[in-house]
């Protein structure tokens, strides 16, 4: 048979043999009808023990490379050899790179991620073990594609203390992120003969989720006041308007209530939605939050939340209140996404919120981002005086600066990454790169050190001052 056993190998003795077995019937070497030798005699030949023969044989039978004939012995089964397959008999992983120069350290103003080592991962861990022990074996089965019953309630209530949103919790739909709202949505309200109308600048990644789902978008230009209402009066076969209201991605502005009005009421006209994306509005540092977009119409705006600015990317939960018209279908959409988001998760997210952990989260990190967001102001005055205006409100976990006499084309991004800085002009955020918004950089601070900031600022500086 010509098998060769090598007991160094991470594969049973059993595997090894099913697998130079199989491999010969494959390639041909061992052809239809051939007889393989006895269990016992091969076991004998290799040094390996009768069991380990019978193991291997029997998984060869299941999968049909082999059949048994009493009185016969076993044989290769008819037309397999033509397949010329060749299969590895071992695992080769890609050998890991171990270089003797450390990484180099990158200072990265990107957006979007909260400062991770302020997570709570001593309580949530200890919530998560005494969930795991304390809730019934059924709540370890499938939960329904809305979610936990108690984290929806925990959000309803939350939002009603927090943004003055009354919702039911039956509204609610927990999904794995934002992401997975704005996915549902588009595809419940997909209509090849409609289009969507988005924000531009915007968010390229979930401008791709709204594309993924087949429909075509088009893009409405913000200003300081937010998504310019005006100029969609005359647009018809609009399936949604997605906007980011309370803190428009990526500029900053708040959408002015009078355009707040215009929208809901030309959705209303239109027999359309609005999706609403309330993606950091917890992190305002001036006043009290935003009120929503929903509460002016609930029957005509979706809103999409998340807990990963909050709390951090990783859990992977987010919400969405629907109307009454678009629970059934959402859920279905849903269901057959992915049954349902990780509902142990859910569980401990339930018990975070209703014990007032959540809260008390919320307050410390806008304590600590709004420290962020005064030093990297303060850098940018140190290094650039009276050159630069930082645009949109104090709110989120990034701020947009416009400089005076100061150009971020690809020659300059290019530079400041190759002194160890990532920055992201506002242009590449536009559905067409549009070149006039190279003077204006995005810069996010929540995730960074005062001495990256400090550092960070002053490498910028240091590029684009030669």
């Amino acid at each position: 048979m010509w098998i060769t056993i090598d007991r160094e190998n991470e594969l049973t003795l059993a595997r090894q043999i099913y697998r130079q077995v199989r491999q010969m019937i494959l390639s041909g070497v061992l052809e239809s009808g051939y007889k393989l030798p006895s269990t016992r005699k091969l076991s004998m030949e290799l040094s390996v023990s009768r069991n380990t023969v019978i193991e291997a044989y029997s998984q060869l039978i299941a999968e049909g490379y082999l059949k048994t004939y009493e009185g016969s012995g076993t044989v290769v089964s008819e037309g397999l050899h033509s397949l010329d397959i060749n299969i590895s008999p071992k695992y080769n992983p890609s050998p890991i790179q171990n270089s003797t120069l450390p990484a180099k350290h990158i200072i990265d103003f990107c957006t979007g991620i909260p400062a991770l080592e302020y997570f709570p991962r001593k309580e949530w861990g200890n919530l998560y073990r005494e969930i795991c022990n304390e809730i019934p074996p059924s709540c370890f089965c499938y939960c329904g594609a809305s979610g936990v019953l108690e984290l929806r309630e925990a959000i309803a209530q939350y939002l009603y203390r927090a943004r003055g949103i009354s919702c039911e919790p039956k509204q609610i739909i927990i999904t794995s992120g934002s992401t997975q709202g704005l996915s549902l949505t588009s595809h419940v309200l997909f209509d090849k003969q409609k289009v969507v109308l988005v924000e531009n600048p915007s968010h390229a990644g979930l401008r791709k989720v709204i594309t993924m789902s087949g429909s075509l978008i088009e893009g409405v230009p913000v200003d300081d006041k937010g998504l310019r209402t005006e100029l969609i009066d005359t647009k018809k076969q609009i399936s949604f308007i997605y906007t980011t209201p309370s803190h428009q991605y990526p500029m900053g502005s708040i959408l002015h209530i009078k355009r707040r009005l215009e929208l809901v009421r030309y959705a209303e006209l239109n027999d359309c939605y609005v999706v609403e994306d309330d993606y950091d509005s917890e992190f305002r540092y001036e006043g009290q939050p935003v009120s929503s977009l929903y509460e002016l119409n609930p029957e005509r705006v979706i809103y999409l939340g998340s807990f990963s600015k909050i709390l951090a990317p990783a859990i992977r939960l987010g919400f969405m209140i629907l109307p009454q018209k678009l629970l059934s279908l959402s859920k279905e959409v849903k269901t057959y996404s992915d049954v349902h988001s990780d509902a142990l998760g859910q569980y401990v997210l339930a018990q975070f919120m209703q014990n007032g952990s959540f809260e008390k989260h919320i307050w410390k990190m806008k304590k600590h981002y709004s420290r962020n967001r005064i030093l990297i102001i303060d850098e940018l005055s140190r290094h650039f005086p009276n050159q630069f205006d930082v645009l949109g409100h104090a709110t989120g976990l990034h701020l947009v600066v416009q400089f005076h006499d100061r150009v971020f084309n690809r020659k300059t991004i290019n530079e400041i990454a190759d002194n160890g800085v990532r920055v992201y002009p506002i242009g590449s955020f536009y559905i067409k790169e549009e070149q006039a918004d190279n003077d204006k950089i995005i810069l996010g601070y929540s995730h960074l050190t005062v001495d990256e900031i400090i550092e960070g600022i002053n490498i910028i500086s240091r590029v684009v001052s030669k």
